[in-house]
């Protein structure tokens, strides 16, 4: 299982990545695997601004369908275009390339001090192990 040193990541399976005040954030490689190959991932909250662990969107599996949590507060700026249906409707990409081209969201960091609450990737590993 990758767990990439330089991401923050919640009980839940979502990673973060900050750069600034944004927040680049996706489903953990143990997740994607977990879920099996996705077939459809929706995010209906760009323009929000939501609270930490607040549902961002849900992610649909051949298994399964799985809510999104917001791993800390803040605007969601951005849904990664190659996944949504109406544009690049390419779903897999999360299976593919989790920490890299299949991100879901970007935010806006409105509490960044929430960033200390979330698990390093030792800590993450030790959860899924």
């Amino acid at each position: 299982m990758n767990a990439p040193k330089e991401l923050k990541y919640t009980k839940d399976h979502e990673w973060v990545k900050v750069e600034g005040d944004i927040a680049t954030v996706g489903i953990t490689d143990f997740a994607q695997k977990e879920l099996d190959e996705l077939v459809y991932v929706e995010v209906e909250t760009v323009g929000e601004t939501l609270n930490q662990e607040e549902v961002f969107g849900t992610v649909e599996a051949v298994k399964t369908t799985s809510e999104l949590f917001m791993p800390i507060s803040g605007e969601v700026l951005e849904f990664n275009e190659e996944l949504d249906e109406n544009k690049g409707d390419n779903p897999t990409l999360v299976n593919e390339d989790p920490y890299g081209k299949g991100w879901i969201v970007k935010i806006k960091l409105t509490n960044p001090s929430e960033l200390d609450e979330l698990m390093d990737s030792v800590a993450y590993t030790d959860l899924v192990s």
